[in-house]
């Protein structure tokens, strides 16, 4: 049987930006510094580091440009932020990302609720950011989010992230993630939703963000490591709720999907030992214990 996994796979670590945003506490910048260094240390090349909204919205980013001046950037690692707008490209081209984020959604109800708008207008508004970014040399990833489930409107059809997918390679995004946000996906579902996409993208442009809700993530990383897809986004620690399911976990833990990686004898150039160590850090500051079930066992094992 000839199998299509991958021998090799790039992890995005978005806990600093996705994964501390829905954190209520304020989290100082020096923390979010020492996060950014402990992700590097163990290995991880790249990171999503903050956004450049509103603090209006959300406060936690207010400290955008400190944490990216404070970051000890390293060769080799991309370190991305998420514009919402021209406004916030503007803000991030000064602090010099390697890659910005632009977003989008499969399902318009949710796209209205969320942003005011149409799908189409969203992904419009963000032809202009896109333009800018491509100009300053700077790399574009799209984030589709609600590719299998939305809270509004349930299961989305395939032929909605195929429409999504077209529009974000219209306006010249170069990469895109498939995001199932509220982790309601299943492995056959997510297939879909990954074949929709690679219809616009080619497999090594695609990335799997499959959030924990409901104990699915992993099922739905091999579903997609059977497609080929080796780019994956994940959260240290398992940090991120989701909104919109009470007391659910959110992202996919980073130890979690590093953990599945190893054990399929997969390459990921991260060392487990010290991304444990990643996700105590900022687990202690928060102070509760890792939402990851691999950080638990070996720190368990530590302990014994």
């Amino acid at each position: 049987m000839k199998s299509n996994i991958p021998t090799r796979v790039r992890i995005v670590d978005v806990g600093p930006r996705d994964g501390l945003q829905n954190e209520k506490q304020p989290v100082p910048a020096a923390v979010k510094i020492a996060l950014v260094q402990h992700l590097q240390d163990a290995g991880l090349k790249e990171i999503e580091v903050t956004s450049y909204v509103s603090p209006k919205w959300v406060p936690q980013m207010a400290d955008n440009h400190q944490v990216m001046a404070g970051i000890a950037r390293q060769a080799g690692v991309r370190y991305s932020v998420l514009t919402p707008n021209l406004k916030g490209w503007e803000a991030a081209v000064l602090d010099k990302p390697d890659e910005i984020v632009v977003f989008g959604a499969a399902s318009e109800a949710f796209s209205q609720k969320n942003i005011n708008c149409s799908i189409a207008e969203s992904i419009e508004r963000f032809a202009p950011v896109v333009q800018a970014a491509l100009a300053a040399g700077v790399a574009v990833r799209g984030a589709m989010s609600c590719t299998v489930g939305c809270p509004y409107e349930g299961e989305i059809a395939p032929e909605r992230v195929e429409y999504l997918a077209g529009l974000m390679r219209g306006i010249g995004v170069e990469r895109v993630d498939v995001a199932d946000t509220i982790g309601v996906g299943t492995p056959l579902k997510v297939q879909r939703a990954i074949a929709a996409t690679a219809r616009h993208f080619a497999i090594d442009d695609i990335s799997g963000h499959f959030h924990d809700t409901y104990g699915q993530a992993l099922a739905n990383t091999l579903a997609a490591l059977e497609l080929g897809v080796w780019n994956y986004q994940s959260s240290i620690a398992g940090l991120g709720g989701c909104p919109y399911a009470k007391g659910a976990t959110g992202n996919v833990a980073t130890e979690d999907l590093v953990y599945l990686l190893h054990g399929m004898g997969i390459d990921t150039g991260i060392n487990l030992d010290k991304l444990v160590d990643a996700g105590a850090y900022i687990s202690d500051y928060l102070g509760r214990k890792p939402q990851s079930r691999v950080a638990v066992a070996l720190l368990n094992k530590r302990a014994g």
